[in-house]
């Protein structure tokens, strides 16, 4: 049995030395990613994969906060964060971290993963390897599909520095006139509208003699060597390759705004060229003629150039994952349906919708009692995309409500509700215009779904709504039943297939009339204080979970066991932080599965010896939330959308459920107990901010939770 301590030290838990930089803690993340990549038991189009990860990441990274800490020196804010640092000095360390990860990713892809990909026939090609007759071929396709479109700008005094948009792939080109012996400076953008890759037709797939599954070259070096037909009469000099990134962070003052969605495509307009710069990436080999220019233009310092080895914008290589060459990616996976819904996905077809009397439709089978569903383990278009498609059918239902932060392209989820629509049910939306680089895409949704009559609201001002909800009202036996999901990851299913992620399908009452006050919240004037099981960002939230840490407390000081088991994204929120080190002084045990960002610095005496840290980085991203307050052994457990950071807590809409179904509980137990026991993909976070991975013991077998997730998950369905 587990025993406060005596007395706990005087100890300022608010003290930087206890918190780590989320920006520093972020690249860290991002340095797990990158192993994968690195490491040699990952299959080789997934290494390319994580390599591709890791520069979307990064390009991500400095839209963002990199250019929010340059805004932050540029208006001379000098508050330290919690970890003590000011704007400036987090930029300095971020370059100094940052610059040597992007070196070993670079050098991983040029020595290692492009040599790997010719062992296996794939070839990706310098235009200085090509043989005459692929020379050949891509010059006449340079002619007809490049050369069009291109638009070579000079610079000097009647032509004034161009503006390069954000995330553009350039050359910057040195020409000398020879007629007046002058050398001018042009730039040439590579078109984004064409492949970056130029596949070579199967005839000329041929390297040194072998055959080859692919063949092909980047488009920029095809560009480049055909620079000539672009500057006639003039002789190329020389020329080198750059990408600038911009900040690209809106600025919307939705207090200012008469309609958000026109404010934000505003925006939008204004992203697409970006604002100022905030990063130059350049070949290591581009000469100081060329580098310095465009160093000066953009008012960059040496901290914010990275010169790479090779190509550049490496995020491209995701087109690579379409290669027919199914041995050199993980083993394919299809979610299974779980058990509790097979008799309802015997119905396929719409009609069986409508016709609700003579089938078994997924509402009866929630009414049996609540259903955890776990993606992409089990199928989402299965469960949760059922549960939406037949209430858009049944005639029973009277109305659906439902949030959408991001969905896909081609989403059926609101193909579904816009068929609700024309069935005439009461479809409400909520799409959350804000949801950073999703912005345009929730606009186009936005006004399809009010074309088709749909009450569509852009969310509460201040606040982003983040929360995974739906509510369906339907006529039963003369009296309204409401059926509910609430979840932890977003209504799409593509990112259904990559994101691990929990939902809850109930009709219990207490769940259907808090949402019902949380939607009457989110679409009208409300000051909902109160909820009857829900736990509600910006509401009650913060003040629950604390509650529930302090809790645990006061069982260890009252010589019970404490604990507390908590899975998330993100643990940044520095008066959470404090809270669980002042559970660890009291003797809590706590075990935190934090994937990404974490500021809390475990292991530490006195502080949070009581603490472990683990971080799992695998073939899908670690996305559900969960929360396990031990409450002397009667355990509560919560999921939900929210993780534990300020803006979680503060700023967004969130919503967090109790899951109490004693079958649900156990089976989130058992997903908590197997993502701690993992010893391949799972990393220690050490109280100095390194992390470290784990590795089986000799003699002991592989523990990958993702792998058992799926293994679990295909017993239980053979086994049903």
């Amino acid at each position: 049995m587990a025993k406060a301590k005596e007395t706990a030290p005087k100890i300022n838990l608010a003290d930087s030395h206890y918190y780590f930089s989320r920006e520093l803690s972020w690249l860290e993340f991002n340095r797990r990613v990158l192993h994968e990549a690195l490491d040699t038991r990952t299959p080789l189009l997934e290494r390319l994969k994580f390599t591709a990860i890791f520069s979307a990441n990064l390009d991500e990274f400095f839209m963002v906060r990199v250019a929010t800490l340059k805004e932050q020196v540029e208006a001379e804010v000098n508050q330290p964060t919690p970890d003590g640092r000011i704007p400036q000095q987090q930029l300095e360390e971020i370059s100094k971290r940052l610059h040597p990860m992007v070196t070993q990713q670079h050098q991983l892809f040029e020595r290692e993963l492009r040599s790997h990909l010719a062992e296996h026939s794939v070839y990706l090609l310098n235009y200085i390897d090509l043989s005459k007759e692929q020379r050949l071929h891509l010059q006449h396709y340079f002619e007809e599909h490049v050369f069009p479109i291109l638009t070579p700008l000079a610079i000097d005094p009647s032509h004034p520095f161009p503006h390069m948009s954000n995330l553009s792939l350039n050359l910057a080109v040195s020409v000398k006139d020879p007629v007046t012996g002058k050398e001018h400076f042009a730039r040439v953008k590579v078109p984004n509208s064409l492949p970056r890759f130029v596949v070579l037709p199967e005839a000329l797939r041929q390297h040194n003699g072998k055959s080859a599954v692919w063949t092909g070259v980047p488009l920029e070096q095809v560009l480049a060597h055909n620079l000539e037909a672009l500057f006639p009469g003039m002789a190329v000099q020389e020329y080198s390759f750059f990408r600038i990134t911009r900040d690209a962070d809106l600025e919307v003052q939705e207090y200012e705004a008469d309609d958000l969605l026109l404010a934000i495509e505003q925006e939008l307009r204004k992203r697409r060229l970006g604002g100022s710069a905030v990063r130059l990436e350049l070949q290591a080999s581009m000469p100081e003629s060329l580098r310095t220019p465009l160093v000066e233009e953009f008012e960059l310092t040496d901290n914010d150039v990275y010169e790479v080895e090779g190509l550049l914008n490496l995020k491209d290589l995701f087109s690579f994952l379409s290669l027919p060459l199914s041995e050199l990616k993980d083993p394919p996976w299809t979610p299974v349906i779980p058990a509790r819904l097979k008799r309802v996905n015997k119905y396929n077809t719409e009609e069986t919708f409508q016709n609700h009397e003579a089938v078994e439709n997924i509402f009866s089978v929630i009414r049996e009692g609540d259903l955890l569903v776990h993606h992409p383990y089990e199928s989402f278009t299965s469960s949760v995309q059922r549960f939406i498609t037949q209430a858009a059918h049944d005639p029973k239902v009277l109305a659906i409500k439902m949030t959408l932060y991001r969905t896909s392209g081609d989403s059926p989820i609101v193909r579904a509700l816009i068929t609700a629509a024309e069935n005439g049910k009461q479809v409400g939306v909520l799409i959350e215009l804000k949801a950073r680089f999703d912005e345009a895409n929730n606009i186009t949704w936005a006004r399809r779904l009010e074309a088709a009559g749909i009450n569509v609201v852009y969310g509460v001002v201040g606040l982003k709504t983040h929360t995974k909800i739906v509510l369906v009202v339907r006529q039963e036996e003369g009296h309204l039943r409401r059926y509910v999901h609430i979840g932890t990851g977003n209504y799409n299913p593509k990112t259904a297939g990559l994101y691990t992620d929990l939902g809850l399908l109930s009709c219990r009452d207490e769940l259907g009339a808090d949402l019902t006050d949380l939607f009457n919240y989110l679409t009208g004037y409300s000051r909902q204080q109160s909820y009857r099981k829900l736990l509600v960002a910006p509401v009650n939230l913060r003040d629950r979970m604390i509650a529930l840490i302090r809790r645990e407390i006061e069982h260890v000081r009252n010589g019970n066991p404490g604990q507390i088991t908590a899975k998330m994204n993100a643990l940044v929120d520095p008066a959470v932080i404090r809270t669980l080190y002042e559970a660890s002084q009291a003797g809590v045990q706590i075990d935190l599965i934090v994937r990404g960002m974490c500021c809390l610095r475990p292991g530490l005496p006195d502080v949070s010896e009581t603490i472990r840290v683990i971080s799992i980085v695998g073939r899908y991203l670690e996305h559900s939330r969960i929360f396990c307050f031990h409450n002397k052994g009667q355990e509560e457990l919560f999921i939900g959308s929210a993780d534990w950071m300020t803006r979680n807590l503060d700023r967004r809409v969130e919503a967090v459920t109790p899951v109490e179904d004693p079958k649900l509980i156990s089976e989130l137990k058992a997903i908590l107990d197997i993502s701690l026991a993992d010893n391949r993909q799972a990393w220690e976070l050490q109280s100095d901010g390194q992390y470290i991975q784990r590795h089986p013991a000799e003699g002991e077998r592989d523990r990958s939770a993702q792998n058992i997730l799926m293994e679990r998950a295909l017993e239980a369905a053979e086994r049903d």
